[in-house]
């Protein structure tokens, strides 16, 4: 087959890029993968050095007051589909799944395109109807919550398929004890602390702050026992204000954004991801899983589907730093289990988080799509 995949993004991207790099990576392999993608995305940079993957500097400019760039890279999109008469193009959100419709106008055989359903925003309106009529055969699923969405939406007409993101179960994979503890060391120190983490970002929507809210209701002897490591972005100066009222400054700690999550994740006893806004299954949580630790996940889209409760994880209502805190009292009176359900997280992980897993899945949508040609 002859891909391409197409992602939006300026800058990091997110789940969106880990999603792609995935996929491309290993369909290289057997398949001839090309990626378009903004000159200035951290996916065109790491798809610009993968062997067999073939990387183009394509900008998808968004908005009315941004018409002549768009144009622009409709005609040279255009000009990448006529000269690799591509069988699919996989897209990543409105922004690239317009402009690919646009630029197709005129071919003499139209590419199949598949859309990846990555957010939990409605895919109502106008826009949507037309897209789903006029430029999808196929859309993913990464949850069943967002398949049940799509099921009663517009794009029902198209071929339907849930396929959860996998991760690279043997990158992410738990560490020694010793090099764990190392690392927990330049955060703690020698504490015997609770300490909770989690590599999803410090997005607002990410329910970080739900989390340091809960830690603040706790009795102070219990709030002495709880610490926090975020991975991401730097937060915003209010976000610190508010900490710094809270009197928890010096219990959460922010070690940026990191090119490599696994030291701040193996330090950690347990992850969270309190998402409430835009989220669906989170590559994160799985990445948290599959090193071995137990996550906290909150009640909101496809997040609960990534744990069994109370055997390697705890859901919580989203939102809702009252009930957050009472988990973290359980948390705090349990903590004796946490190891064992490490091990649980990622025996999960293994059966149903691996990257064969959701590459063959992924493969066999666009097999089933280009058969029906």
């Amino acid at each position: 087959m002859k891909l391409l995949f197409t992602n939006f993004h300026d800058d990091d991207g997110g789940g969106h890029t880990t999603y792609v790099l995935t996929l491309a990576k290993a369909l290289a392999k057997r398949h001839q993968v090309h990626v378009a993608a903004p000159p200035t995305s951290r996916l065109h940079q790491e798809t610009n050095v993968l062997p067999g993957v073939h990387a183009w500097a394509q900008p998808f400019p968004n908005g009315l007051n941004k018409l002549a760039a768009r144009r622009r890279a409709r005609k040279q999109l255009a000009a990448l589909l006529r000269e690799y008469d591509f069988d699919l193009v996989h897209v990543a959100g409105s922004a690239d799944h317009r402009l690919v419709i646009a630029a197709m106008q005129g071919l003499a055989r139209r590419p199949r395109i598949v859309l990846t359903k990555h957010n939990s925003k409605p895919m109502t309106g106008i826009g949507h109807w037309w897209r789903a009529r006029r430029g999808t055969d196929a859309v993913i699923a990464v949850s069943d919550f967002t398949y049940r969405a799509l099921a009663v939406s517009s794009y029902r007409r198209c071929l339907l398929a849930t396929v959860h993101n996998g991760v690279d179960i043997e990158h992410f994979s738990p560490w020694p004890a010793e090099a764990a503890s190392a690392q927990r060391q330049r955060w703690v120190g020698e504490r015997p602390v609770l300490l909770l983490g989690s590599n999803a970002g410090t997005a607002s929507y990410k329910g970080w702050m739900d989390l340091v809210e809960a830690l603040a209701l706790l009795p102070l002897d219990q709030r002495a026992q709880v610490h926090l490591l975020i991975a991401g972005k730097p937060p915003e100066a209010a976000s610190h204000q508010r900490i710094a009222e809270l009197g928890l400054t010096e219990q959460v700690h922010f070690p940026g954004l990191l090119a490599d999550v696994r030291p701040a994740v193996a330090a950690i006893d347990a992850g969270f991801v309190l998402s409430w806004g835009v989220e669906t299954i989170s590559f994160a949580c799985r990445e948290m899983m599959a090193m071995g630790k137990p996550v906290l996940v909150s009640e909101y889209a496809g997040l609960p589907e990534n744990i069994r409760p109370d055997a390697d994880g705890w859901p919580v209502p989203p939102r809702n730093p009252p009930a957050i805190a009472q988990m973290l009292q359980r948390l705090l009176q349990q903590r004796s289990r946490l190891p064992a359900m490490g091990v649980a997280a990622r025996q999960h992980a293994e059966e149903a988080f691996g990257l064969p897993r959701f590459v063959e899945r992924t493969e066999a949508v666009y097999e089933q799509l280009l058969g029906t040609r």
